[in-house]
């Protein structure tokens, strides 16, 4: 009974941290953090433990699928070139640095452990600075280089840290086994994700009981990650690619009376697991702490923890504004000729580096012990060296990157709101096509329901009417044909995919109200 009141007490804990966060306008991570590190030493808190090789499966592997899903895969293409150097160049640089500076600070640390710590603290939760971002309607195009850049740097990070323990616990790899087991890990688990896609579309779209849908769901996410670890695969990649196709194969036929709720326990379900990361992480530091304190290195790992979190902040700075430059330099745009500075977006995209529950869990997964039964290697310092990266950019970055926007005075031209305006138009033009011909009174009074819209779209924001009126099968149909149109304008990138959403929303509270959906 213990423990479970201490869950009900930590949930309710991490719900009023959300709500101050929201408040403040800092991102809730942030809170989080700082409430792990309070629990950490707080009298009488529980000792609770996880298995490490379950750390990974648990917390990243949902937040995964739940940011992939809702990716857009037109913004990703046309950002392509500042996601892929901050997924390879910039994770790249602080693995290198990181692990540099941890060599120099304890000459006898393995590489592959130094390695590994690199690998650990280098993929930035980019959930927790857009948090930030869509409150201050930043740039659109920093928006999507921080959400294309989340997809895939655990990726990248994560496939880095694996190979360093696979060193550490078998040994060194030749290039000659290095190099296919890159190509096999990479291009593997993208396929491996879209065949999973299609072998469990019958499964995944095949209720419309929203409880069974969700069961069904998360034990699919889950199992597709998992499958792909036993193959030797990367997980992460696995699992974007499964959750991006199903997005594109799925999305559109799913009812809005199954899209709402599940997408509402999908959120709840993200922010719980991030709360109890934190939780985690924190009840580990007061062990380490004593195990520190026991061979008297409290002060040497302090220290060192520190600089791996300078280092860590540095890296993604140099590489990030050495990147700006250039392109400024060589983009063949004048100064006049952009929104904003080209340092500026660069200062933002290097401040938002935030790191969050990808570097706690894969702390978490380093084995306790080696083969041969020894206790891994400098393990205590990793955990440490995890959390004071977390904790330390959540809280000074978190805190600082909306003063910081400000400052820079960085609008946004809104391009997601104007496609929002004419997909709109489209849409309602396609319903009051739908029952031109209709002549009953229902269809009279949906025409110029519809017709008002489409009057004053141009001139202000409006939303599908929700007021029932006669003819509620009518309208369900229309907005069917709605939805129908929605995704042709998108398959024809005439709407991205956030553009998309909202319009889908927009229908699917109008189907709500109009008493469920087509099929009733």
């Amino acid at each position: 009974m213990h423990d479970f009141e201490w869950i009900i007490a930590l949930l309710m804990g991490a719900a009023l941290l959300a709500m101050l966060a929201r408040r403040i306008g800092a991102p809730y991570p942030a809170l989080l953090a700082l409430g792990g590190m309070a629990l950490a030493f707080w009298p009488g808190s529980p000792k609770w433990t996880l298995d490490p090789e379950l750390a990974l499966t648990l917390f990243v592997a949902p937040v995964l699928m739940d940011t992939a899903y809702d990716a857009s895969q037109r913004d990703l293409r046309a950002n392509w070139r500042p996601v892929a150097g901050l997924v390879l160049a910039a994770v790249g640089t602080t693995v290198i640095g990181v692990a540099l500076v941890c060599r120099w600070l304890i000459p006898a640390m393995p590489w592959a452990v130094a390695v590994a710590i690199g690998a650990i603290v280098s993929p930035p939760d980019a959930a927790a600075a857009t948090a930030v971002m869509r409150q201050l309607h930043l740039p659109y195009k920093v928006l999507n280089i921080l959400e294309g850049e989340s997809l895939l740097n655990d990726a990248s990070a994560l496939i880095i840290y694996r190979l360093a323990l696979v060193t550490m616990m078998a040994g060194p790899l030749s290039f000659g086994t290095l190099a296919p087991m890159l190509l096999l890990t990479v291009f593997g688990s993208i396929a491996a994700g879209v065949l999973c896609s299609y072998l469990l579309r019958p499964l995944t779209g095949g209720t419309e009981h929203a409880p069974t849908a969700l069961i069904i769901q998360f034990s699919c996410t889950f199992g597709v990650w998992i499958l792909a670890e036993k193959a030797g695969l990367s997980g992460i990649l696995t699992v974007v690619a499964f959750a991006m196709v199903s997005a594109r194969r799925g999305g559109p036929t799913m009812p809005a009376r199954l899209r709402v709720p599940i997408f509402a326990v999908w959120e709840t379900v993200v922010f719980v697991l991030n709360a109890f990361a934190f939780v985690l992480i924190g009840l580990q530091l007061r062990p380490i702490w004593q195990r520190l304190g026991a061979s008297g290195t409290h002060q040497e790992a302090v220290i060192f923890a520190l600089v791996v979190l300078g280092v860590t902040v540095m890296a993604r700075f140099a590489w990030v504004m050495t990147y700006s430059a250039f392109t400024a330099r060589h983009s063949g745009l004048a100064q006049s000729a952009r929104t904003h500075p080209a340092w500026a977006g660069g200062l933002v995209l290097s401040w938002a580096g935030m790191r969050g529950i990808v570097t706690l869990a894969a702390a978490f997964s380093v084995p306790e012990r080696l083969p041969d039964g020894a206790a891994f290697p400098y393990r205590d310092l990793i955990l440490l060296s995890a959390f004071a990266v977390v904790f330390g950019t959540l809280v000074l970055q978190g805190f600082t990157l909306k003063p910081l926007i400000r400052w820079l005075r960085m609008e946004d031209n809104d391009p997601v709101a104007q496609e929002v305006r004419n997909g709109r138009t489209q849409i309602y033009q396609a319903l009051l096509a739908s029952i031109e011909n209709d002549q009953s009174f229902p269809a009279a009074l949906l025409r110029k329901e519809y017709q008002a819209v489409v009057d004053l779209n141009s001139k202000e924001h409006v939303t599908l009417p929700l007021d029932e009126v006669p003819g509620g099968p009518l309208r369900r149909q229309a907005i069917a044909v709605a939805r129908d149109k929605a995704v042709e304008l998108r398959e024809q990138d005439v709407i991205g995919d956030h553009a998309y959403r909202l319009l889908i929303q927009e229908l699917d509270w109008a189907e709500l109200s109009a008493g469920g959906n087509v099929e009733d």
